[in-house]
């Protein structure tokens, strides 16, 4: 087993005891351990009774963080004529048909976001492949197959962020940055879990939400109460 670094041995020994915390009280916790010299992002992994196998079980939806992510996201658009150009006018970094078809399946993959007009789809289902195991294939479930290309750009731009079950029934995602305040990452913690909630599938049966942990990159991490997480929920 390899030997923990002086940092890390710190970092889980303030942790230890510590489980089932209020969304505040986790939250103070991994900024005042956050040892290493850039800004982490505040990662939440929710372990839900879900089997994603199951189409009835799958897990996936979107939501604006209300104080976005505090992350520079880089958003390619399929798109072709004055729909490529609303792409371009919103703010979209990366626009084009065939020929970004072509550069995706080169390989080179230079977003975080993947946007189509739905007469696009025929050229982006070439690359179900690549674009599906990085969870970027446009989906108009999570309104990234959408003739209001202007919004999608912008929302995706502002903070919103998509989520998925994965293997194992786990949502897992980026709620900020540790240099926002603790408040505004609670509130950002406590909108996820929300829309989370909301998204329960029709197939779930037993204890949706099993379990909610919070994390930073290179931290430890710390069970959430779900009680407090889903407070102030409707």
């Amino acid at each position: 087993m390899a030997k923990l670094g002086k940092r890390t041995a710190a970092a889980r020994e303030a942790f230890v005891g510590k489980e089932d915390v209020t969304v505040e009280e986790a939250v103070a916790l991994i900024k005042s351990n956050s040892k290493v010299k850039f800004d982490e992002t505040m990662e939440i992994a929710l372990n839900l009774g879900v089997d994603p196998r199951h189409a009835d079980q799958m897990v996936r939806g979107v939501v604006g963080l209300p104080n976005g992510t505090g992350k520079t996201m880089r958003v390619a658009v399929f798109a072709r004529g004055p729909k490529a150009e609303e792409a371009q006018a919103a703010g979209a970094d990366i626009v084009g048909a065939e020929d970004l078809m072509e550069t995706v399946q080169s390989g080179k993959i230079e977003f975080d976001r993947c946007i189509a007009t739905p007469d696009m789809m025929p050229i982006v289902g070439r690359l179900g492949k690549v674009l599906g195991p990085r969870n970027l294939m446009p989906n108009p479930k999570v309104g990234t197959v959408t003739m209001d290309i202007k919004e999608a750009v912008e929302a995706a731009k502002g903070g919103q962020v998509q989520f998925k079950a994965e293997k194992g029934g786990v949502v897992h995602a980026g709620v900020g940055k540790l240099s926002f305040d603790e408040a505004k990452l609670a509130e950002n913690i406590r909108a996820f879990v929300g829309a989370v909630a909301k998204a329960k599938p029709t197939g779930s049966k037993g204890t949706y939400m099993k379990k909610i942990n919070l994390s930073s990159t290179m931290g430890p991490g710390i069970s959430v109460a779900v009680d407090d997480a889903m407070t102030g929920q409707a």
